[in-house]
């Protein structure tokens, strides 16, 4: 259901006209909407195993996914992102890449939700995740914002898939494992491995592909970042191929926010200061409107 949605009637008719024209294994499928007055429906296929986000950071009774199965879904995300950006009629950047909005079927193939829904919904009603958004949307001097964006949140999402916890834990028993990623690094530059509990070594060589890649994605600045092609034929690739990404880093002046989110007026106010919004004209932003 989208509450106080903008526009016209009209409005939202085209704009769900540009939503249904997307097909792909790995994107949601849009069947049909709803008008009545004010309230505006979108009726979409059922997703029987819910989001990803259960799946991946571990609870009592929750499924737990082989990493063979983790590694096929993290394929799957990336091909439905880089038909979003390359593949379909309208370019789409999506601009929410995050656990929630990966909706899993019955069997457990991964679809892309929440996206395409910016013009139809109030910017002061949503939430960003800032944990996976690309630094360029609040730091203009380090390029401007275009597909890279969801790019640097897919190698966000990776990493989080690859280790089965949240990339920033305050509740870590080291400092030094705080922010996942610097540590993961640091492993990788000293002693070429990795150590996750419970991962066997059978397990092992998908994770580290997993991580490589997601340290390639997260790179600072957007013209270091692969496109999602670029990504999907990394993952599917031999790991012995992969170059050693350089070290990551969050912010220019390596200030790391703790803030795991924001309220979306104040970041699309940034994003739009500092980076232009005539730059990504050619594409539609979608924001999660749950």
């Amino acid at each position: 259901m989208l509450g106080k949605s903008k526009g016209n009637g009209q409005d939202f008719i085209n704009e769900v006209a540009t939503i249904g024209r997307t097909h792909h294994l790995n994107v949601l499928q849009l069947l049909g909407f709803c008008i009545e007055g004010s309230k505006h429906a979108l009726i979409y296929e059922f997703m029987p195993n819910g989001s990803l986000d259960k799946f991946i950071f571990t609870r009592g009774g929750s499924i737990n996914l082989s990493y063979n199965q983790l590694y096929d879904i993290s394929i799957g995300i990336a091909r439905g992102i880089a038909y979003l950006h390359h593949g379909c009629e309208m370019k789409i950047l999506h601009f929410d890449i995050k656990p929630h909005n990966i909706l899993l079927d019955e069997n457990f193939i991964p679809k892309i939700s929440d996206f395409g829904l910016a013009k139809l919904h109030p910017i002061e009603n949503s939430v960003i995740t800032i944990g996976y958004m690309a630094p360029e949307v609040f730091y203009k001097n380090i390029g401007g914002v275009s597909y890279k964006a969801d790019v640097y949140s897919f190698g966000m999402l990776l990493m989080e898939m690859a280790s089965k916890r949240k990339n920033l834990n305050n509740e870590a028993k080291h400092s030094s494992q705080i922010y996942f990623p610097f540590w993961i690094y640091d492993q990788l530059g000293k002693v070429g491995e990795i150590e996750i509990e419970n991962v066997t070594k059978e397990d092992m060589k998908i994770v580290k592909k997993m991580i490589m890649v997601a340290l390639w994605c997260i790179q600072l600045k957007p013209n270091d970042r692969p496109s999602m092609s670029k990504v999907v034929e990394m993952l599917e690739g031999d790991i012995e191929i992969l170059e050693m990404p350089p070290e990551p880093t969050m912010y220019p002046d390596e200030v790391i926010s703790r803030d795991e989110t924001t309220n979306s007026d104040q970041s699309m106010s940034s994003f739009i200061s500092s980076s232009g919004y005539g730059e990504i004209t050619n594409y539609h932003l979608a924001e999660n409107i749950s």
